[in-house]
């Protein structure tokens, strides 16, 4: 095998099991259920960026870092922390409270939010077929909208908020792991305080059980491992490769909202599941079709 055919099989691997990963996360997270979704988002900041750390200090990373999270781009990596951190706190409730079907819609949502971003704020072009899939994706919304279907926060949230992440950090002028690293350090105070107060309230979840604090813990390691998967992934495989394969996680949330569960299905979520679903494939085939 060629050296282009073992990196893009090797990308095609990464890239998999990054969205597998991402796809599987709503089991991981129900086991910890009985801790408050701000708790579990605070341990899941602070392990991360242990781990984070670690990583930079083998790969001598440090100094690049530095010096690359200075001025707009610090400021960038401020706004782009705060909406991963509404992002993750969202996600987090919606499974704990018996959302990820919505939650899925909402990342089935995000690659169509991306163009509608990109072509409003960064001058992008699509062609017809992109731009008739954000509008059939924008009838799903609206299906789901109209009938009073009050979780449609959650995916709505998580479209817009991954959406406008995704937006900072394509403008952003610093690498994947060293712009997780800095935004993960900028949220660390914040985490820390939900801790220490949690704690001092008697109700920190720490310490109490230790198949809990072993399942925070791995929190750091369950965030940070996908994404540097991905990140590897992005580099080998063909952007129009990874625009299809994003779709394995959220289907993989539909598959586990239904059959493992018993989220009910009813049908707005049918039609508007079926609307999103037609739109995807118009942006994927079409992004496909352009980049052929």
């Amino acid at each position: 095998m060629t050296e282009s055919g073992n990196a893009t099989r090797s990308g095609l691997i990464l890239g998999i099991g990054a969205y597998a990963l991402w796809g599987l996360l709503p089991l991981y997270l129900r086991l910890l259920r009985g801790v408050p979704s701000l708790e579990v988002l605070a341990h899941r900041i602070v392990w991360s960026l242990l781990l984070l750390v670690a990583i930079v200090a083998v790969t001598r990373q440090a100094g690049a870092i530095r010096a690359a999270a200075r001025g707009r781009t610090l400021a960038l990596l401020a706004a782009s922390a705060t909406l991963i951190a509404i992002n993750w706190l969202v996600y987090i409730w919606a499974v704990q409270h018996g959302h990820v079907l919505e939650a899925s819609l909402g990342y089935f949502i995000n690659p169509l939010v991306n163009v509608a971003l990109g072509m409003a704020l960064l001058g992008e072009t699509i062609g017809r077929v992109q731009k008739a899939a954000v509008a059939v994706a924008a009838v799903g919304v609206a299906v789901m909208a109209l009938s009073g279907g009050g979780a449609l926060w959650i995916s709505l949230t998580l479209a817009l908020s991954f959406g406008g992440y995704g937006l900072i950090r394509k403008v952003a002028a610093i690498d994947s792991l060293g712009g997780l690293t800095v935004e993960t350090a900028l949220l660390l105070a914040p985490a820390l305080a939900v801790i220490v107060l949690a704690h001092g309230s008697g109700q920190g979840a720490f310490g109490q059980d230790r198949t809990i604090d072993l399942l925070l813990v791995l929190a750091g390691v369950v965030t940070a491992v996908p994404l540097l998967m991905f990140a590897a992934a992005a580099r080998r495989l063909r952007y129009a490769t990874m625009g299809l394969l994003q779709y394995i996680a959220p289907t993989l949330q539909f598959v586990e909202a239904v059959m493992l569960f018993h989220e009910p299905l009813r049908p707005v979520h049918v039609v508007t599941f079926a609307l999103i679903w037609t739109g995807c494939a118009l942006y994927a085939w079409g992004g496909w079709r352009r980049a052929g």
